[in-house]
């Protein structure tokens, strides 16, 4: 289970985060977001992540800013992936390709009903809630292991929105995503990391669970 610690402006949680096993960390940059890390922050978070493992998927996360500006900035500061979040089209991700070529895609099934894997020829596919960083969590029976949305977006997407350590292990087995990405829920107040919530997240995400009636599961 791919598991992507996000939100991240402290070096020390990132590196905590990679230490504990995460695959990939994540530094928002959006002024209007609690989480919104400054040039300096990024560079510290990415020095960090990679002093724990060379190898973490270090993702720079935007909304706002183009995506052939936003491509150049996660150039500038070091990034290994480019994660673009809502309303982007398949313009968008090839004029940020052209300047870094790992690019993923974050997005609802609000904004995207239709939505399937690789449509805008990203590298990867987020869902989240319909209020990214809200911590809200959604209704996940659309991703039941034999709909038709499941078959669209294949075994290799990223759950997120309204995750915590409580209930990953129960969304993981309703949703059988290919990963998990967390930022509210490791927190003890919006944009403020917690240590023992990050280790209580990835111990409970990558725990390997049982098979269970998934009628019995209660993501809520």
């Amino acid at each position: 289970m791919y598991v992507k610690i996000c939100g991240l402006r402290e070096p020390a949680h990132a590196a905590l985060a990679v230490e504990l096993g995460a695959d990939a960390i994540g530094v928002v940059m959006s002024p209007r977001s609690p989480r919104h890390a400054s040039a300096d922050d990024a560079r510290a978070v990415i020095s960090a992540a990679r002093s724990a493992r060379p190898d973490v998927d270090t993702v720079l996360v935007v909304n706002t800013i183009p995506a052939a500006e936003a491509a150049r900035l996660a150039l500038d500061l070091g990034f290994d992936v480019l994660q673009l979040h809502g309303s982007f089209t398949a313009a968008d991700v090839a004029s940020a390709q052209a300047l870094l070529p790992r690019v993923w895609r974050a997005t609802s099934l609000t904004e995207a009903p239709q939505l399937y894997a690789g449509e805008l020829n990203e590298e990867r596919l987020l869902l989240d809630g319909a209020i990214p960083g809200s911590g809200d969590t959604w209704d996940l029976s659309p991703l039941g292991s034999d709909s038709e949305l499941t078959r669209r977006i294949g075994p290799d997407w990223l759950l997120a929105g309204g995750l915590s350590p409580e209930n990953v292990a129960a969304a993981i087995s309703t949703a059988r995503p290919g990963g998990v990405d967390v930022s509210s829920g490791v927190e003890r107040s919006p944009g403020q990391k917690h240590p023992e919530l990050i280790r209580r997240f990835i111990e409970a995400a990558r725990a390997q669970l049982a098979p269970t009636d998934e009628s019995d599961i209660s993501y809520e």
